[in-house]
């Protein structure tokens, strides 16, 4: 009978720890994911900083062009890409100053490389010369 009530006491014991080391493994799962989020909010925050820089005309750069961030952005390689679109109107006139904007941002998690990518137009007609 006493060895019944031991058999019985360690099986819950180990039922209960079984248990444990569940929850455990899903709190590790929220922590991984949350900071997942992190790194994602701060790569979209790069994206639309340097999206609201180029189309303010606060920021212009030719062709293609990569750099490092620092500051909040530490860890981040922004790279950019700008290409003119050759489009005509119905009247087969040329249109310039129209142009496609590829951000991506690429950044480390743990061992696994990630990135987040845009694309936008920006019209930048050329500066006329008032007489």
């Amino acid at each position: 009978m006493r060895a019944f009530v031991l058999l019985e006491a360690m099986l819950g014991v180990f039922i209960f720890s079984i248990g444990v080391l569940g929850l455990a493994q899903c709190v590790n799962n929220c922590l991984l994911s949350e900071a997942a989020k992190v790194e994602d909010e701060h790569a979209r925050l790069a994206l639309q900083n340097r999206m609201a820089e180029i189309e303010s005309g606060a920021y212009k750069f030719e062709g293609t062009k990569t750099e490092k961030l620092t500051g909040m952005f530490e860890g981040i390689t922004l790279t950019q890409t700008r290409t003119a679109l050759n489009l005509e109107t119905e009247k087969k006139e040329k249109i310039s100053g129209l142009y496609n904007i590829s951000l991506e941002a690429s950044w480390q998690s743990g061992n696994q490389p990630q990135s987040k990518a845009i694309s936008f137009y920006v019209f930048s007609p050329r500066p006329r010369l008032i007489p």
